[in-house]
């Protein structure tokens, strides 16, 4: 299969399986249908147009899995797949829908097992409790298989546990050399700081916004559940309880970037910059990865990270 973080400009006769992101119907200026795609695969995704749709014959939805022929050509700077035969993946094929879904690189079994023994670490009897509440039954299975995010970060399958573990490290580390810092409320906030994604986003092979999610948006989603799970445990401490949802209402740092409160706590500020590092490094090797098929040395510009980046040549390296 011709992987798409493979495809390179001019390249003729490609021949491949895809997923379908997205599709509209467009016109042309001359008022001829057109069909306008997102094809997508385990490596990437690419634009694609169709311009011999007819609808009578050609009916496809976001979600299939669709065979097809053509040729690779660059506008606007990015690779563009130019479609010129087209059909529905049909069950003779031998390809599913697990031959397209992204997903985290680590082992999945390895990442329960370390999320288990996290909960287990955190020696305050009240956060320990409301995290083995939390994460239990549908929602620590929403929470082991959602990503984290819809394009940006860890978008991806098992990616918001991926994400939370990698934060979760970067906390411990941090409270090793500042003893100042409440180990167990950090790394309790930590595990809940995206806690909210498991309804704000829908998972599946399109991860989409759901009406919740665009509603009240993932922190407030989350700050509800501490809210609920605290009320359940018999003498939580209101203090504690306030620190901990002040951990998840802060933990995007500025105001400006959505989050309620700025980090007022040591174990805010801490939380704030490892979730920073995490999805930042993440979002950046993607990005760098989608393009390095290319024989660019920059990929093109990212609106989300606010710049281009650069793409190293791996033989240059080895000179």
């Amino acid at each position: 299969m011709n992987e798409i973080n493979t495809l390179k400009k001019d390249s003729e006769n490609i021949i491949g399986f895809y997923l379908v992101g997205s599709i509209e119907e467009k016109q042309t200026r001359h008022g001829k249908s057109f069909l306008d795609l997102t094809l997508t695969d385990k490596t990437g995704s690419i634009n694609a147009k169709f311009w011999d749709y007819d609808k009578t014959k050609h009916f496809f939805k976001q979600g299939d899995i669709i065979k097809v022929k053509g040729k690779i050509q660059e506008f606007g700077g990015r690779l563009q797949f130019i479609i010129e035969r087209i059909r529905k993946a049909q069950p003779e094929d031998g390809v599913s829908m697990d031959d397209f879904i992204r997903k985290s690189q680590r082992n999945f079994d390895e990442m329960k097992s370390e999320l288990r023994n996290v909960i287990d670490s955190i020696k305050n009897p009240y956060l320990n409790e409301a995290l083995n509440k939390l994460f239990s039954g549908e929602r620590l299975e929403r929470f082991l298989n959602v990503p984290a995010g819809k394009a940006w970060h860890h978008a991806y399958l098992h990616g918001l546990l991926e994400h939370t573990l990698e934060i979760v490290k970067i906390c411990d580390l941090v409270a090793t050399f500042h003893k100042e810092i409440n180990r167990d409320l950090l790394i309790a906030g930590a595990l809940l700081h995206d806690f909210g994604k498991i309804e704000e986003l829908s998972g599946g092979a399109e991860t989409e916004y759901t009406d919740k999610g665009k509603l009240l948006g993932h922190i407030v989603i989350a700050t509800m559940e501490i809210e609920k799970a605290a009320a359940e445990i018999d003498g939580f401490p209101e203090e504690l309880k306030w620190q901990l949802e002040h951990l998840v209402l802060s933990h995007q740092g500025k105001l400006e970037f959505a989050s309620p409160v700025v980090p007022k706590t040591i174990e805010a500020i801490a939380l704030y910059h490892a979730d920073e590092l995490s999805a930042k490094v993440n979002a950046y090797k993607n990005a760098v990865a989608a393009e390095s098929a290319s024989e660019k040395n920059w990929t093109n510009f990212i609106r989300l990270a606010e710049t281009d980046l650069y793409i190293p040549n791996k033989k240059r390296g080895e000179e």
